[in-house]
C-alpha cells in the first residue's frame, strides 16, 4: 500500500509533504520521494528505504517549492531501488501511483515503438510516458490526463504535476483511496484523511472513476467520462482517531471496500507481474516437504480451508488443517521435514500462536501469514508472509480475509513451480487470473450493492439461513454464515452443498433461505442437483453465481446475484464479496452495531 501526499501551496510545501508521508508511512517503507515546482521546472528528491533516508537528503539539499507531490512506496513492480521511487519524470510530466496498471506491459511495448525510453521498472512509469506523448500530440494538460486515464486498466491513484503548470495538481482514482482537503488559499491531496489532519478537517473523497484538477482555491472534479461531478466536503475526525470511516457508515463497510486496493499491494509482494510469475521467497523449501500442516481460527481457518484445496491442487502437497484449538490437543504426529502455516490478522491469537509452539517443538519449519509483523506469531516463526491489509478495524474480519486468501493463493502456486507440478504456462496463467482480481474486485464491489441491499431486507425477517458450496466454495460457505451469525446474530449454518441429503434438508421447508454459492466450475453441474432438492421441497433458494452459471441454471429461484465469470483460482475472493456485503446491510437493518458485535473481540489473547 503506497501513500500519496500533495499540497498546492503559499509557502514551501517539502517539508509538510514529508510530515504527511509520516502518517502514511505504514502503507509503504520500500523507498520515498518527494517533486516540487520552482523557477518553472520539475525539481525532486528520493531515497531508498524508510523516509528518515528522504529527510536526511532533504536536509543536505533542500526542495523548494510552494507545490509538490510525495509518495512513500511499497513496491509492486521493479525493485525497492531509488530509481524506482516515485515520483516518475518524463518530459515536463512528474506521477506518484498507488495501485497497478494491469496493461502497463501493452501500453509500454506501444510507447517503446514510438520511441519512448523508459528509465524504470515500474507500472507507473507508463502513465508519466503516456501523459507526455498526448501533450507532444498538442493536446491540452486536462485533455491529455483524461486520455491517460481512459488508456490505462487498473487499480490506481495518481496524482500529477505539470512542469508548465506551477499552480495545479491534477488527481485520479480507481479503486485505492484519495482525500481532497480544502484550506485557507491552499489544498491539499492524500491517500487518507489522517496524512491531511494537520493541514484541514474539511475533507472531499473522490469516488472510483473520479479525477481532479486542484488548484489554491478549490478543485474541479470529473467522472471517468468527462462530466462535472459534485462530491460532498465533510469534516473529518482524523486527528481524533487513528484511522476515519471517510464516506462509509462503519468501519466494516470501509474496509469492505478497501479490498481491491489491499488486496492489489499484497499481490504485489508476492507476485511478479512483470514475468507472470509468483514469487513467495522464503527459507521454507516446498519442494521436498513430504505434507503441510495449517492452522488458524475463525476466519482465517477458512482461509486456511481454502488455502488447502489450492496446496493440494496446484502444489500436489498434503495438508492437515484444523481450528487451533483442536490442532494442538489431537496429538498429530508430524514430520520434521514437514512445515505449518499459522494465519491471523493480529498474530497474537492464543490458541493458534499455542499450535504453533506444538510444532516448533516437533522440529517443523513455521510460517506465519500474518497482518501484524511485529506479532508475536511473527517473531517466532522462521518465515513470515506478511498481508499488507493495513488496519482493520472492524471486529468481522473482511479485508484481512481476502488478502490472507490471496497470499495463500500466490504461495500454492510457487509451492508447485518448486514441486514440479505447476509447469510455466500454468503458471503464467493462473497469475495473470490473480492481476485482474482487484479490477475486478472493484466491478463488483460497483455493480451489486442495489440487489444487495433489497436481499437483506428479505434476510433480516429470518431467523434461520443455510449457506451451501462445494469445492473452495464449500469453506466459503461457512465464511458468509459466520459473517452473518456474528453481526446480525441471525442462526446460519455453511454446509458442504453434497452433504444436503445427508441431515441438513430436514430444516428444508418455504421459511428457510438457502444461500448457493456456484460459479460455473467443476462442481457447478453436482450443485444445482443439490439446487434441484431444495426446489422441490418449496425451499427458498438464493443462487451467487457467474454469468455461464445464470445462463445454464433453469430455476426458479427467489433471487439470483450474478458475478462476472473468472477463473477459479479468483472465485473465493470475488464471490466473497457478496458474502460480506449480505451480512453487513442485514446487519445495519437490523441495527446492530456492524463494528462491535456483542460478545467478540478483534484479537482473541486467551484460550
Amino acid at each position: 500500500m503506497c501513500g500519496i501526499v500533495g499540497i498546492v501551496g503559499n509557502q514551501p510545501v517539502s517539508e509538510r509533504l514529508v510530515n504527511a508521508l509520516r502518517r502514511l508511512e505504514y502503507r509503504g517503507y520500500d523507498s520515498a520521494g518527494v517533486a516540487t515546482i520552482e523557477g518553472g521546472a520539475l525539481r525532486r528528491r528520493r531515497a531508498e528505504g524508510k523516509l528518515v533516508n528522504l529527510e536526511t537528503k532533504l536536509k543536505e539539499e533542500p526542495l523548494p517549492g510552494a507545490i509538490g507531490i510525495a509518495h512513500t512506496r511499497w513496491a509492486t513492480h521493479g525493485a525497492p531501488t531509488e530509481r524506482n521511487a516515485h515520483p516518475h519524470f518524463t518530459d515536463g510530466v512528474a506521477v506518484v501511483h498507488n495501485g497497478i496498471i494491469e496493461n502497463f506491459a501493452e501500453i509500454k511495448d506501444e510507447l517503446i515503438a514510438t520511441g519512448a525510453e523508459f528509465q524504470t521498472e515500474t507500472d507507473t512509469e507508463v502513465v508519466a510516458q503516456l501523459v507526455a506523448k498526448y501533450r507532444r500530440d498538442g493536446m491540452g494538460r486536462w485533455q491529455a490526463m483524461h486520455a491517460m486515464l481512459k488508456r490505462v486498466r487498473g487499480a490506481y491513484a495518481l496524482a500529477v504535476l505539470f512542469e508548465d503548470d506551477p499552480s495545479t495538481i491534477m488527481a485520479a482514482r480507481n479503486g485505492p483511496p484519495l482525500a481532497i482537503g480544502h484550506g485557507n488559499g491552499e489544498m491539499f491531496l492524500g491517500s487518507d484523511a489522517i496524512a491531511l489532519a494537520p493541514f484541514t478537517n474539511e475533507i472531499t473523497y473522490l469516488i472510483d472513476g473520479d479525477w481532479a484538477v486542484i488548484g489554491t482555491t478549490g478543485v474541479h472534479i470529473f467522472d471517468i467520462d468527462g462530466n462535472i461531478a459534485t462530491r460532498p466536503r465533510q469534516v473529518s475526525m482524523a486527528a481524533a482517531y487513528l484511522v476515519d470511516k471517510g464516506n462509509h457508515r462503519h468501519f466494516m463497510e470501509k474496509e469492505i471496500y478497501e479490498q481491491p486496493e489491499v488486496v492489489a499491494h499484497a499481490l504485489g509482494q508476492y507476485v511478479n507481474f512483470i514475468d507472470n510469475r509468483a514469487a513467495p521467497s522464503s527459507n521454507i523449501d516446498f519442494a521436498k516437504m513430504p505434507s503441510l500442516a495449517i492452522s488458524a481460527c475463525g476466519t482465517a481457518y477458512l482461509a486456511g480451508l481454502i488455502g488447502k484445496y489450492w496446496f493440494e491442487r496446484y502444489a500436489r502437497l498434503p495438508v492437515e488443517i484444523d481450528v487451533a484449538s483442536e490442532f494442538r490437543y489431537r496429538e498429530i504426529p508430524l514430520s520434521p521435514q514437514s512445515a505449518a502455516l499459522f494465519i491471523s490478522q493480529s498474530g497474537e491469537t492464543a490458541d493458534t500462536l499455542a499450535s504453533l509452539r506444538y510444532c516448533k517443538e516437533h522440529g517443523l519449519k513455521i510460517g506465519a501469514v500474518v497482518n501484524t509483523r511485529e506479532s508475536t506469531i511473527a517473531r517466532e516463526s522462521d518465515a513470515v508472509f506478511p498481508i499488507l491489509a493495513g488496519p482493520e478495524i472492524g471486529v468481522a474480519s473482511t479485508k484481512a480475509f481476502t488478502c490472507q486468501l490471496a497470499v495463500l493463493a500466490a504461495l500454492a502456486i510457487g509451492a508447485g513451480r518448486a514441486r514440479g507440478t505447476v509447469n510455466e504456462e500454468e503458471e503464467q496463467v493462473l497469475v495473470r487470473s490473480l492481476a485482474e482480481m482487484p479490477r475486478i474486485m472493484g466491478q463488483v464491489l460497483n455493480s451489486i450493492q442495489p440487489k444487495i441491499e433489497l436481499l437483506s431486507r428479505e434476510l433480516s425477517k429470518c431467523r434461520d439461513v443455510l449457506y451451501l458450496g462445494r469445492g473452495t466454495s464449500f469453506p466459503l460457505a461457512m465464511e458468509g454464515a459466520l459473517k452473518l451469525k456474528e453481526i446480525s446474530y441471525i442462526h446460519a449454518e455453511g454446509y458442504a452443498a453434497g452433504e444436503l441429503k445427508h441431515g441438513p434438508i430436514a430444516l428444508i421447508d418455504e421459511n428457510m433461505p438457502v444461500i448457493v454459492i456456484a460459479p460455473h466450475d467443476r462442481f457447478f453441474d453436482k450443485t444445482v442437483s443439490n439446487m434441484q432438492e431444495v426446489a422441490a421441497r418449496g425451499g427458498r433458494i438464493i443462487l451467487i453465481t457467474d454469468g455461464r452459471g445464470a445462463a445454464v441454471s433453469k430455476l426458479d429461484t427467489m433471487h439470483t446475484i450474478v458475478l462476472p465469470d473468472v477463473d477459479e483460482i479468483i472465485a473465493p475472493m470475488i464471490f466473497s464479496l457478496p458474502v460480506q456485503l449480505l451480512a453487513y446491510h442485514t446487519a445495519v437493518l437490523l441495527g446492530a452495531d456492524v463494528d462491535q458485535p456483542r460478545n467478540l473481540a478483534k484479537s482473541v489473547t486467551v484460550e
